[in-house]
């Protein structure tokens, strides 16, 4: 069965654009090639190029990777920040009940009360 793919909306395309430049830009501040930081992060130079780009077809793993070397901060935040955000999520989620009951129907009386 061939990969469904979904199209990105308008503001995930922005989102995948934006960083891609501030990853290329940063990559440019270090002095380092495409073929660099593909080296770096364990992908081709071509998958950097794609990226840096914003193609939607990258791993988010791999952008994150790349914003992470090259020294993008993710969401706005230092690494400490970042750690301390997903610990908080984290502690959040575990409030949440593993399962979610819906109350069973007694019948259908059409909403008479005798």
């Amino acid at each position: 069965m061939a990969k469904r793919e979904v199209a990105p909306t308008r503001a995930a395309t922005d989102a995948l654009r934006v960083i891609g430049t501030q990853i290329r830009l940063a990559r440019h501040a270090n002095n380092w090639t495409a073929a660099d930081l593909a080296a770096r992060i364990g992908v081709g130079p071509r998958t950097v190029t794609a990226l840096e780009k914003g193609s939607p077809g990258v791993a988010v793993g791999t952008v994150f990777s790349a914003a992470s070397v090259v020294g993008v901060p993710l969401f706005g935040a230092s690494d400490d920040e970042l750690a301390r955000l997903r610990r908080r999520g984290e502690e959040r989620i575990a409030l949440i009940p593993s399962r979610e009951y819906r109350p069973r129907s007694t019948g259908d009386d059409s909403g008479l009360d005798f």
